[in-house]
């Protein structure tokens, strides 16, 4: 297994300017060791052996996929940087959709799927005060299926529904740190609100507006109607002929039925 290096070397496009990309073989998880990084560092590894969702569910991360977490400065009040993940979620479907992506839409937070099957999912965590890491794991390449065969059916790849043409993964992954930075702009510009709207139509698209919902401390899943975000980024759902905001650090799982 190889770790980053004391000298990172950089094998991005020049399109992603301000970013410091470490290419490397194996991890067992980029987010941990983007955890140790500076703001504008990241990480990608060809193999990730222990990657892993929002909700600790194991995420195959086998040869020709993209496995990269990145590092961001979040500074000042913690709140200000709270709709990160749903920040992250929009600009990675927006860059996506202009590669000529069709059918795509968001899982809450931020799953992307194309109609019924998962492309790509991001895992936000903060290791310290001023820096939030975002992981990003997309099926371009790869194939899951190989190591698990219930996968075949329930995710997508990017080269089977693009022409990739000359593009590799450091081109991809370009792409997606393109995406974190226009993320991190809007979000330090206050502006969060200006992108709710599209948030809650790339959702509305969903086939599956009743959902499971687990919330934390309470073990049985309350079935809900999902009704997209509010203007601060809370979940809104419809239950038992109320509505209700929930903070995302209080839903555990939301799971489509």
């Amino acid at each position: 297994m190889t770790t980053p290096s004391a000298t990172p070397f950089s094998r991005a496009r020049a399109d992603a300017a301000g970013w410091t990309l470490e290419v490397v073989t194996e991890v067992d998880s980029t987010n941990r060791i983007a955890s140790k990084l500076p703001p504008w560092r990241a990480v990608r590894a060809e193999i990730q052996t222990a990657g892993r969702g929002r909700t600790g569910r194991a995420w195959i991360s086998d040869r020709g996929g993209l496995w990269l977490s990145a590092a961001l400065p979040c500074p000042g009040p913690r709140e200000r940087w709270a709709t990160l993940p749903l920040a992250a979620g929009h600009s990675l479907h927006n860059a996506l959709a202009g590669l000529g992506v069709s059918d795509l839409r968001l899982r809450w937070p931020n799953d992307l799927l194309v109609g019924r099957r998962k492309l790509a999912g991001l895992l936000v965590e903060r290791h310290s005060p001023e820096t939030a890491v975002v992981g990003v794991g997309l099926n371009v390449f790869n194939s899951p299926e190989e190591a698990s065969p219930d996968l075949r059916s329930s995710t997508a790849r990017l080269a089977d529904l693009v022409a990739l043409g000359e593009r590799d993964l450091d081109n991809v992954a370009s792409l997606v740190l393109r995406a974190l930075t226009d993320a991190h702009a809007l979000l330090a510009a206050n502006r969060f609100t200006s992108i709710v709207d599209g948030l809650n139509r790339a959702w509305s698209a969903s086939p599956a507006r009743q959902v499971a919902l687990t919330l934390n401390g309470r073990p049985e899943p309350l079935v809900a109607q999902f009704l997209g975000i509010d203007d601060d980024g809370r979940l809104l759902v419809s239950m038992e002929d109320r509505t209700e905001a929930l903070d995302a650090t209080r839903v555990a799982l939301l799971r489509e039925l």
